[in-house]
């Protein structure tokens, strides 16, 4: 069977709640998106797919699904920031629903993106209220600019420009606000350069065409110094200061072997932690997830 990565199934080991679980339905895609039709391509065996090597393809394929699946009216990006995939996006609150167990949950997303698309998938999917924040006054405003045209979800979503670009939770957590989770898909890599070698490393193992990136990204987005494990170890240091707001603070980390010196961090911060793991196919992920003793 051919792997979601090549570009023909989707995600074949997901969340069972998660709806995109199985093939892309893409008659049904195409007919909620029809900018999606020109980029569907049949395989020798005759199973329709797309480029996933080609950017825009990519975009209109997790717009139709966002417009099929989780009730959106209307769904841009600007051209060059990240497009999220879906599947494995929803996944992280699928997981997240059932470690939080919490019907009317309120969570923060930091680093929401001009995609937005965590609180949208959870406003969608659980009805919980959700903050985005991100520190790039561009995204925030296509954030706002979705919402405008989702009526719907206005009222338990809001999308918030973080001016403290030095910090993580100062400025996004404001005093007298209370989150019952956070969540965070920090920036994987500590250079560009360092994000280059990842996409031409993955596109040889998977014998593709090499490209620069698919899923297009800011830099913010992308890498920032140190790379993900010095983000983690930043935003455990920073959320000592605000353990009486926050239920459990939760991130994913994309590289296993940075969990152990996380782990013993929060350890001296007389922190508990746990970790969720989560499957999309060939694919192993998972998020941390900590909150401080009394």
């Amino acid at each position: 069977m051919i792997t979601y990565n090549q570009g023909v199934t989707n995600y074949l080991a997901m969340h069972p709640n998660n709806k995109n679980i199985g093939p892309y339905l893409f008659k049904q895609l195409r007919k909620a998106n029809k900018e999606l039709a020109p980029y569907v391509l049949e395989t020798d065996r005759g199973i329709q797919t797309i480029d996933f090597t080609n950017p825009k393809a990519v975009l209109e394929l997790n717009r139709a699904i966002l417009l099929s699946d989780y009730s959106l009216n209307w769904y841009e990006i600007p051209e060059g920031y990240l497009c999220p995939a879906i599947p494995g996006r929803v996944d992280y609150l699928h997981y997240l629903n059932d470690f939080i167990g919490k019907e009317d949950a309120h969570g923060l997303d930091i680093g929401t993106g001009a995609n937005f698309v965590y609180p949208l998938l959870a406003g969608s999917v659980f009805n919980w209220k959700m903050k985005g924040v991100d520190i790039d006054a561009k995204a925030i405003r296509n954030a706002n600019t979705i919402l405008e045209k989702n009526t719907h979800l206005k009222g338990f979503l809001t999308a918030t420009y973080q001016q403290d670009r030095a910090n993580i939770f100062t400025g996004a957590i404001l005093p007298g606000e209370h989150y019952d989770f956070t969540m965070c898909n920090p920036p994987f890599y500590s250079s560009e350069k360092d994000a280059f070698k990842a996409t031409k490393e993955k596109s040889k193992g998977l014998k593709l065409k090499e490209v620069e990136r698919n899923f297009a990204g800011q830099s913010n987005e992308l890498w920032c110094n140190g790379g993900e494990a010095l983000f983690i170890k930043r935003m455990v240091k920073e959320s000592v200061n605000f353990k009486s707001q926050v239920g459990w603070f939760t991130t994913l980390v994309s590289k296993s072997e940075h969990l152990p010196k996380i782990k013993k961090q929060l350890e001296k911060l007389n922190a508990e932690h746990r970790t969720v793991d989560m499957s999309q196919g060939n694919k192993k992920s998972r998020f941390l997830a900590w909150r401080f003793k009394e």
